[in-house]
């Protein structure tokens, strides 16, 4: 199995190089011409036309008015906004908040009253955000650097965690959950996408730093992504399948709730 060091240098370095591509220029995520960012990570689900990854998961009425840099640093599987239910005076936390496209939508359903929060560990995509968040005039949002399996927030502090293809890459998943309860409010709730296998793996596989960074090789069974959650404390978890992303790899969404 891949170190979890290494493998948190080779997400980070793929995911650096992304954000340097939309900065410089690079294709919008999700157009017939592939995706500047998804070249290096997510690669399996995205090259092809069919929609796996990236903005074209989310309406056009979404997308119409954030900055173009934050469509194009989208990397997601699908969009965990539209499942979160958030409503007015809201505090959120998106996990791996990349450029910034769920925080800045998430922003924007919560109000002036609430707050959305974006943590990620790449200066560079935090960089990218930040430029995004600034266009988008998103005054009651804030991106944090750090680790997700190290939340930098106080216990109790938010009242929805969403994430968007990123758990799968982490090598301490339980941790990652372990952290999520601790920062919710009882009662707050999870709404994912992730990336979950058909089979477990074979461990073999697992030593590939690339294979992580491609959202595959840390990908769990469903059943094994509902047993880390039941250990964490989360209740009522359903896991519903979005659409395949690659041959025994599945987009799904994910609700449970801190009791």
């Amino acid at each position: 199995m891949a170190d979890q060091h290494s493998v948190t240098d080779g997400i980070k370095a793929h995911y650096a190089a992304a954000a340097r591509r939309v900065v410089d220029g690079g294709a919008v995520v999700g157009d017939d011409s592939c995706s500047v960012a998804v070249d290096d990570c997510c690669t399996p689900v995205a090259r092809d036309s069919a929609g796996t990854v990236g903005s074209r998961l989310y309406g056009a009425d979404n997308l119409a008015s954030l900055p173009a840099e934050a469509v194009a640093g989208s990397i997601g599987c699908a969009n965990p906004v539209a499942l979160a239910d958030l409503e007015p005076g809201e505090h959120v936390l998106d996990l791996g908040s990349g450029g910034g496209i769920d925080v800045l939508l998430s922003a924007a359903r919560v109000g002036p009253t609430g707050r959305a929060y974006g943590l990620d560990m790449t200066p560079e995509m935090l960089d990218l955000a930040r430029s995004n968040q600034a266009k988008a005039g998103a005054t009651n949002a804030e991106f944090l650097e750090g680790r997700i399996e190290a939340i930098p927030l106080p216990d109790l502090s938010v009242d929805v965690v969403l994430s968007n293809c990123v758990i799968n890459l982490s090598a301490d998943k339980d941790a990652v959950f372990t952290e999520a309860f601790r920062v919710l409010r009882p009662g707050g709730r999870l709404a994912l996408a992730d990336i979950v296998a058909d089979r477990d793996p074979d461990p073999a596989l697992r030593g590939d730093d690339a294979g992580w960074a491609a959202c595959i090789d840390g990908a769990v069974t469903r059943d094994r992504y509902r047993e880390q959650l039941a250990r964490a404390g989360f209740v009522e978890a359903d896991i519903t399948v979005s659409h395949q992303v690659a041959d025994g790899f599945t987009s799904v969404l994910v609700r449970a709730r801190r009791p």
